[in-house]
């Protein structure tokens, strides 16, 4: 049983996803606790399970669901439950400690970020087994989080699904064609992508920087920055628009909004960045271009640079030196670069591998201690 705030986007709740199918796969029932989204249908139809409950906010009232939601681990009797996010782990963590000792599920939680320092957070190192999804976040909890944890955080990797992105994947037919009657101005030209919300800390200051300049010695090109903007950061989207305006590039950058065909985009793109402002836990992005063979660029900080040293480490540049990110831009551009590839601990068959062993290890743990 997986619990999470909600099944919207982002790359914990497409991990959810990815990993409730490969569970199925496995030969496991596979339950997801969430307030819902638009994810649901997917994972209903790759043959999870799915509960709608409120544990996404962040408020006192949120504790209403934890006797609820110990009646429905009782009833439901998982073996496994995993945590995927700070007030979805306090309210099962309150509901499975008063649960009998002898007969409650195993207690899992994935790390997903650097969390701030403080007890709240603290809930994510609580369980009976964290995992953390980089050296980078599995550092930062060992250094601030010690004192919680009941024994060393475990190293799985996100994962890619290789049935989903692959080296021969293929455009569908008419798929460009479409786009570019969507976007006149992609038509014939090289595309330099950089996919991710629009947040202040995701990079699209310096790749539209960037495009200003290499806009002056490349014709080709044309910068594609794919990601929505959450409701209350639409401001930010305008700023970003602007500045585009004033640096007189409008023709040489589209922001194209969230797509659901994003391994397409990938594959078409002659670039892709990861422009992240500060250390990133892990950053998918990364490893979804490796695995389709797209050539990366991104900064030398965080869980990122981990996938890019592992699958493309030629694309590595030190954060904040705007020269060597426009000299490596140029290298890749104007050199035919060699394909990325994903490192085999990137795929989604090494995650819920490693991840169910750590599951069954936990079980035959329990085991022992009855006999």
């Amino acid at each position: 049983m997986q619990l999470l705030p909600a099944l919207n986007s982002g790359g914990v709740e497409r991990g959810t996803v990815d990993f409730a199918r490969a569970l199925v796969e496995a030969g496991h029932e596979s339950i997801v606790i969430s307030n819902g989204g638009r994810m649901v249908e997917q994972l209903e139809r790759e043959g999870s399970r799915h509960i709608a409950m409120p544990i996404h906010k962040k408020s006192l009232s949120s504790l209403w669901q934890v006797r609820p939601l110990r009646e429905l681990l009782t009833e439901l009797q998982a073996d496994i439950l995993h945590v995927r996010s700070r007030i979805p782990a306090w309210l099962t963590y309150l509901a499975w400690k008063k649960m009998p000792q002898a007969s409650r599920p195993r207690l899992v939680s994935t790390a997903h970020g650097l969390y701030s320092i403080n007890r709240y957070s603290a809930i994510m190192a609580r369980s009976e087994q964290v995992i953390a999804i980089s050296s980078c976040v599995l550092d930062y909890l060992q250094e601030n989080y010690g004192k919680y944890l009941q024994r060393t955080p475990a190293l799985v990797y996100r994962g890619v699904d290789t049935n989903e992105f692959f080296p021969t994947l293929q455009l569908p037919d008419n798929w460009l064609e479409n786009i570019c009657g969507e976007f006149p101005e992609l038509r014939g030209k090289r595309w330099l992508l950089l996919p991710g919300r629009l947040t202040r800390w995701k990079g699209q200051e310096d790749f539209i920087e960037l495009m200003a300049r290499l806009a002056e010695k490349h014709a080709d090109i044309h910068g594609v920055i794919l990601g929505g903007s959450e409701p209350n950061k639409t401001h930010y989207e305008e700023e970003l628009k602007e500045r585009v305006r004033s640096l007189a590039i409008e023709d040489r950058v589209t922001f194209v909004g969230h797509r659901g065909d994003i391994r397409y985009w990938y594959k078409q793109s002659a670039l892709v960045f990861n422009l992240s402002q500060r250390p990133e836990p892990f950053g998918r992005t990364v490893i979804e271009a490796a695995a389709v063979g797209t050539p990366i660029i991104g900064y030398d900080i965080g869980g990122p640079a981990e996938s890019l040293r592992a699958c493309f480490p030629r694309g590595l540049v030190q954060k904040s030196d705007p020269h060597a990110l426009y000299r490596k831009a140029c290298e890749l551009l104007d050199t035919p670069a060699e394909r990325a590839h994903l490192a085999p601990e990137f795929t989604l068959q090494a995650q819920a591998q490693h991840t169910i062993e750590i599951y069954q290890s936990l079980l035959e743990e329990r085991e022992l201690h009855r006999d």
